[in-house]
């Protein structure tokens, strides 16, 4: 799970919405699923806007490797139908993740406070930490425990996706220095391009991240020359991630 920026909605898409809203009685779960099934157009716009916001050619925001096919409602219609239509709670989520996994499931603490990781609100580094050696992430926090059993995180197709990953990554990352100081402009952005559209961008920056701590040497078994192209600045800029990492 990568944290996700949120775009701004056309004025006409935002009004739409406001309207749909207005149209759903208090509490009135019933209605507000009618409306959603049948605002074929104002699902399309939405879906448009969280396509643009997804990382690669549009990955699930929960689970990263599966293409998103539906606009999931963080916090469930079933919990609060009057948020059906609030822009700040979709996500786009693939078919699996949102079926077998998220579902109408949303742990809260004793003040109702969500213990699901929001990607769209927050940094999901924060909560979670991906141990790169077996594609499997540890939970830093209550919320980070949550959210990885909810979203089926550790699940065993993901652990060996992010093990592979991480090879796939390395290696882009040396091509992406090779073309460099060869000046192989064509080459160099070729590499950027496979390593921002490739599936499992949470192990692109867990990686990015992991770099910088103390414990480099030990996650990436002493290949120091992958640790210092990872903090490089240069290729923070290429990934166009400097002066506002996720």
């Amino acid at each position: 799970m990568i944290g996700i920026r949120r775009i701004a909605l056309p004025g006409q898409v935002v009004a739409d919405l406001e309207e749909l809203t207005a149209r759903i009685p208090h509490g009135d779960t019933k209605e507000a699923r009618r409306l959603w099934r049948v605002s074929r157009a104002t699902r399309r716009s939405l879906r448009a806007g969280l396509d643009v916001m997804a990382a690669g050619r549009g990955y699930c925001m929960y689970c990263g490797d599966g293409l998103g096919s539906t606009v999931d409602h963080f916090e469930p219609i079933a919990r609060n139908p009057g948020r059906a239509f609030d822009w700040l709670n979709h996500v786009l989520a693939c078919e699996y993740c949102n079926s077998h996994h998220k579902r109408d499931l949303f742990p809260v603490d004793d003040d109702g406070n969500s213990l699901l990781v929001d990607p769209t609100a927050e940094d999901p580094l924060e909560h979670l930490f991906l141990v790169l050696s077996i594609g499997t992430y540890r939970a830093l926090t209550e919320k980070g425990a949550h959210t990885i059993k909810v979203c089926g995180l550790n699940r065993a197709q993901l652990a060996r996706g992010r093990e592979t990953a991480v090879n796939q990554v390395s290696a882009l990352v040396l091509a992406w220095w090779t073309a460099r100081e060869l000046g192989d402009d064509v080459k160099r952005r070729a590499m950027v391009w496979t390593l921002l559209d490739q599936p499992h961008a949470d192990v692109l920056h867990a990686m990015l991240r992991q770099a910088g701590m103390p414990g480099a040497r030990a996650v990436f078994r002493a290949d120091d020359e992958l640790i210092d192209l990872l903090r490089a600045p240069e290729l923070a800029e290429d990934l166009q991630l400097s002066g506002g990492a996720v």
